[in-house]
């Protein structure tokens, strides 16, 4: 009865569900390839070359230390073949003295995971010294391949991943960036619903924007991520090093991208209750809305712009300052409460867009006509 009213998927939601797993396929397609190689590779190395018969722990160290995701595997690899050899060594010393069985295990887990703990914070750390004291305390008990054999097995599994990333490394700034498009385009779109809810003295497209404003941290979250994979990249693969100083670039833009989006939603927040209030706001304040947009637009372009290519950070400070020196107090004149937090925010988004178009802070609020009350106020970001 239950399976046939159960609504039946759409045309349509199939063939989104279908775009969204090609698109999660396509974007983890390099890190299946490097985790492949990288176990194939950690086996053939303990076995042939350091001569282990059975080096189950190298092909799993080299999985566990790339994953799927692009970020700190260098820590990762770290944390592995530390949390390998504290899960071996308790592995081997209390089965070695009591044995293998249910109250047995629990002791050496709890034993492994409390010392790794007790050593350092890192998860990864932790849990692979309790899935490798379970594997001893199980599967793989003290004998003839001892505890030193399984370390080594883990040391190489964590090299050959770190081997792997430096010849057949994903791109250090090309996730990153568009991670930072993704961003700025949402930032341009919630800018102009905001911009027609105010026209139109409507809630309903800044109450869209809004939700629309709140959904992009994941997006932030992950070109954080990629960061930080990018910078390890750029300093063990040869391919790549010269694209440091880019992405040094983009790292300096990072904070003020996430600032911008944090002003955005308060800005979209206060718009929507200045429009629920039916309190009016100066049209000239109104189209700077449109006006942000724009600029937005060429950071955008910037970020995704080739070394060379046009708009630079040049450009898009350029565009930027023509929008900075129109926001004077005068807009908010005798305006209400919304209306002066409407502009305060605005002034404060574009001082975190003229930093992610590289200019220093006290440079981006020396571009805004300065107030009489605050001369150099900018809200907490």
């Amino acid at each position: 009865m239950f399976a046939a009213n159960r609504r039946r998927p759409t045309r349509q939601e199939v063939r989104q569900r279908l775009e969204d797993s090609v698109g999660r396929l396509r974007s983890s397609a390099l890190p299946i390839v490097q985790c492949a190689l990288a176990a194939g590779l950690a086996w053939w190395v303990a076995k042939d070359l350091v001569g282990h018969s059975q080096p189950f722990f190298a092909p799993i160290a080299a999985v566990v230390s790339l994953g799927l995701s692009l970020g700190a595997r260098m820590r990762r690899s770290v944390e592995l073949v530390c949390g390998v050899t504290v899960g071996i060594g308790v592995g081997d010393l209390i089965v070695s003295l009591i044995g293998s069985g249910p109250w047995q295990i629990a002791l050496v887990v709890m034993m492994a995971m409390g010392t790794a703990v007790a050593i350092n914070s890192g998860p990864i750390f932790s849990m692979q010294a309790g899935n490798s004291a379970v594997l001893v305390a199980t599967l793989l008990p003290p004998g003839d391949a001892g505890g030193v054999d399984r370390m080594v097995d883990a040391l190489v599994g964590g090299l050959m991943g770190i081997a792997v990333v430096a010849l057949v490394p994903t791109h250090p700034v090309r996730r990153a960036r568009r991670n930072a498009a993704e961003i700025l385009a949402t930032a341009s779109e919630v800018l102009r619903k905001v911009e027609t809810g105010l026209v139109e003295n409507n809630p309903k497209p800044i109450e869209e924007a809004l939700r629309q404003a709140r959904a992009t941290q994941p997006a932030i979250d992950a070109m954080r991520s990629h960061l930080k994979g990018g910078r390890e990249i750029s300093r063990i693969s040869p391919l790549y090093w010269n694209s440091r100083k880019r992405l040094a670039v983009l790292t300096a833009a990072a904070d003020p991208i996430d600032h911008a989006m944090r002003n955005i939603r308060v800005l979209a927040r206060r718009a929507l209750t200045l429009v629920r209030d039916d309190e009016i706001l100066d049209p000239r304040l109104v189209n700077r809305f449109v006006e942000v947009a724009d600029a937005v637009d060429v950071l955008r372009e910037m970020v995704l712009a080739e070394p060379g290519e046009q708009p630079d950070q040049a450009e898009a400070a350029r565009v930027l300052r023509s929008v900075a020196k129109k926001m004077d107090p005068e807009l908010v004149a005798d305006a209400g409460v919304s209306a002066t937090v409407v502009f305060a925010q605005m002034r404060s988004l574009i001082v975190d867009l003229l930093q992610t178009a590289g200019l220093k802070r006290i440079s981006a609020i020396a571009t805004l006509p300065p107030t009489v009350e605050h001369p150099a106020y900018e809200p907490e970001n």
